[in-house]
């Protein structure tokens, strides 16, 4: 039994995620619910996911969720997805329902309102701050390139019966070009999990994560015998050594292997939460770079 979850904001969820698997739920079902707090909070849409999220560079909120089971062939996805509030919970249905698995702007909106999803106004997926934000959008853009990373939530859970399932979301690159996809949707790029070994994700700039599928790599290193840690900081010291040390850009990962044990690497600075077996309360660390 266990959970992890990207970034300081992921801390609530985890908790509720450790709850929940205490209570018996399944792993998705543990997956799913917790994102889609997450994703519905408007308060984490500074964060760049789901409600509140920044728009792209006409002024709507696009987002990109998905969820993938440790079960063979258990994925589902969805891109571009404008006036819902949790896309998660869309990209459950696809993997569920659809006879495919990713399905992007138009044909995922249509998929929503098929499976009874509302589909919401613009102006109610925006917050007063990212609104304000692509109102400055300029500046914004100066302030991000110093300040700000590239953040989702990713989480990972691990339950008592065994089944290990990762889920992930984000609203996208602020003021990114209508219809753009990063990693996170992406199996084996932003996600990827395999019940016999384990599971992984990203977090970061999207546009650079998804040429190095690095989830699917970490999944593999844990398959041969390493640790969720080891294989992590594997991963990302290849591509330190791809890109060259100075050039590397923003990626944060985390694994979780079917013993409960975690892992975790990053370029940047970068908080992961986490809860297993054994932990009387979840748990935060802080990786330096």
């Amino acid at each position: 039994m266990a959970a992890v979850g990207t970034w300081s904001f992921s801390l609530p969820a985890v908790e509720r995620m450790r709850c929940m698997i205490l209570a018996g739920q399944s792993s998705t079902d543990v997956v799913e619910s917790a994102t889609a707090d997450v994703e519905n909070d408007v308060q984490t849409g500074r964060y760049i996911v789901g409600r509140g999220g920044f728009p792209n560079n006409k002024g709507i909120v696009e987002c990109d969720a998905a969820i993938m089971e440790g079960v063979p062939g258990r994925f589902g996805a969805v891109a571009a997805l404008r006036g819902v509030g949790q896309p998660c919970r869309v990209a459950r249905q696809v993997m569920e329902r659809s006879p495919h698995s990713f399905l992007v702007g138009e044909g995922a909106e249509a998929f929503a309102r098929e499976q009874g999803f509302t589909i919401e106004p613009n102006n109610d997926m925006l917050s007063d701050h990212t609104a304000t934000a692509y109102q400055f959008k300029p500046l914004s853009r100066t302030q991000k390139s110093k300040a700000v990373l590239y953040l989702l939530t990713g989480l990972i859970a691990l339950d008592l019966a065994g089944n290990i399932t990762v889920g992930v979301s984000t609203s996208g690159k602020p003021f990114k070009a209508p219809g753009r996809v990063g990693d996170s949707p992406l199996p084996g790029c932003g996600l990827y999990a395999d019940h016999r070994v384990g599971a992984a994700a990203a977090s970061g700039d999207g546009d650079k994560i998804m040429c190095y599928c690095p989830s699917f790599q970490i999944v593999q290193l844990m398959r041969q015998g390493m640790s969720p840690k080891e294989a992590c900081c594997s991963v990302l010291a290849d591509i330190r050594k791809r890109t060259g040390e100075d050039k590397c850009f923003e990626i944060g990962l985390i694994a979780l292997n079917m013993k409960g044990e975690v892992g975790a690497a990053s370029s940047v600075e970068f908080p992961y939460t986490f809860w297993n077996q054994g932990m009387d309360s979840v748990e935060k660390h802080v990786l330096s770079y």
